[in-house]
C-alpha cells in the first residue's frame, strides 16, 4: 500500500511537471492560439530586408500587432506583409506602414503611421502607402565608393 501511494505521488507530480513545460513553452514562445482578438491587412513593400514572421507592429510606439505572413506578388514585382493587427485599432486607408529598424543595427518591426481623414480600413484590406527599409549596408557601400 505504502509503494502503491508513492508511485502515484510521483506520477501526479511528473503530470504537473509536464503540464507546467507546455504551458511556460506556450507563454516564452509568443504562441498565439485562438487569436480572435485580432483582423488582418496587407501591405505591399518594394524591400523588406530583414523583417520576419512575428516581427512586431508598433504604432506611436506601442505595440499592436505583428507579422504573420510574409509572400511575393510576383505581377507587382512586390513583397507583401499579412499584418495581425488588435480589433481596436482602426486604421483609415490613408495610414502609412514603414519598415523600421530598432537602434542602428537592431531587429525590423514595422511602424503604422495613422492616418485621420480617410475611410476605414476593413478587415483583409489593404494599406495603400508604404515606405521600405533603409539598407544600411547599401548607404555605407556608396559612401565608400565615393557615389553620394
Amino acid at each position: 500500500m505504502n509503494k502503491y501511494s508513492k508511485e502515484s505521488i510521483v506520477g501526479l507530480f511528473v503530470f504537473v511537471g509536464l503540464l507546467l513545460i507546455v504551458f511556460m513553452s506556450v507563454k516564452l514562445g509568443d504562441v498565439r492560439m485562438l487569436s480572435d482578438s485580432h483582423y488582418h491587412v496587407t501591405a505591399s513593400f518594394n524591400d523588406i530586408s530583414g523583417i520576419r514572421i512575428n516581427a512586431p507592429v508598433e504604432m506611436m510606439g506601442v505595440p499592436i500587432g505583428y507579422v504573420d505572413n510574409i509572400s511575393l506578388d510576383l505581377n507587382t514585382q512586390k513583397a507583401v506583409l499579412g499584418i495581425s493587427l488588435e480589433n481596436k485599432i482602426e486604421l483609415t486607408d490613408d495610414a502609412i506602414a514603414s519598415i523600421k529598424t530598432s537602434g542602428l543595427i537592431g531587429d525590423k518591426y514595422v511602424k503604422i503611421s495613422p492616418g485621420g481623414v480617410g475611410d476605414p480600413i476593413e478587415p483583409g484590406g489593404t494599406i495603400i502607402e508604404t515606405e521600405s527599409a533603409i539598407d544600411i549596408e547599401d548607404l555605407i557601400s556608396k559612401y565608400v565608393f565615393g557615389k553620394v
